[in-house]
């Protein structure tokens, strides 16, 4: 079986691929500190709480924090018995290569965004990632990444907000039940949520000026599904495309090293 962790810079999830289907998920928060032993603790309890009787032979990683990479692959080859691959090192090789400037890094979130949302709708898209930042990625017809804009995340934008303002409280992001706020909390909310509606649809705007038509936005990341409430703009939302990228990685890497 394969494990698939992407690991972002707020949380970090782990999922069970058997073949055919994700047999579990679990989430806990980035902690670069955390040791392999805890990872192997945490996971070992949660696999017997759901009573199930899994033998671990894969595992394949995205990490967008990587000082926390060096722990997981502990964890891979001392508690599993294997050498994880790592999206964004030279033996991780991808369907399609990117093409972006030259000596450009690009975030291997994305680019497992990328090979994700191009198996499931084509090329020509834009995927909007609502994590702990807004990223944009463009993927071009033949299902390479070509360019993004990354823009600061919801919460993290309140949480500036909270903390550089001293009058105003931490607020979570919700959709208010009116645009005009009547109390500074549903005025804070109002802020975020309608202006962050607003600020992904201008950039899709624009974007689509540079893009030939018939572009298609995909959402995906923790706050998809409720910055969808408030727009038409997005074609699917997908909560498990960075997994799906995933498995698909590994799959295609698997059929390189059998000379497939």
């Amino acid at each position: 079986m394969l494990l698939a962790i992407d690991c972002g810079n707020t949380n970090t999830v782990f999922s069970v691929w058997d073949g055919t289907r994700f047999l579990a998920t679990w989430r806990i928060a980035t902690d670069h500190k955390r040791t392999a032993d805890e990872y192997f603790v945490w996971l070992q309890t949660l696999i017997a709480l759901k009573h199930l009787d899994l033998t671990i032979t894969e595992a394949i990683i995205s990490s967008t924090v990587p000082r926390v990479v060096f722990n997981l692959r502990v964890l891979c080859d001392r508690y599993f018995n294997c050498r994880p691959l790592v999206v964004g090192k030279p033996d991780c090789r991808l369907p399609v290569a990117p093409r972006v400037d030259q000596g450009t890094t690009v975030g291997p979130d994305r680019l497992v965004n990328t090979v994700g949302a191009f198996d499931r709708h084509g090329g020509n898209l834009i995927v909007v990632d609502f994590g702990t930042a807004t990223t944009f990625d463009v993927v071009d017809f033949d299902g390479a990444y070509v360019g993004g804009v990354i823009a600061p995340g919801a919460n993290l934008s309140l949480e500036a907000l909270h903390m550089a303002a001293a009058a105003l409280p931490h607020v979570d992001v919700a959709r208010p039940p009116r645009v005009i706020g009547t109390n500074t909390v549903a005025c804070m909310q109002s802020g975020v949520y309608w202006g962050y509606v607003g600020l992904v649809e201008g950039i899709v705007r624009e974007a689509r000026k540079e893009r030939p038509s018939g572009v298609k936005v995909i959402a995906t990341g923790g706050l998809a599904s409720l910055f969808g409430q408030g727009t038409d703009l997005f074609d699917a939302i997908e909560d498990d495309l960075t997994m799906h990228g995933l498995v698909l990685i590994h799959s295609y890497n698997k059929e390189i090293a059998d000379g497939r």
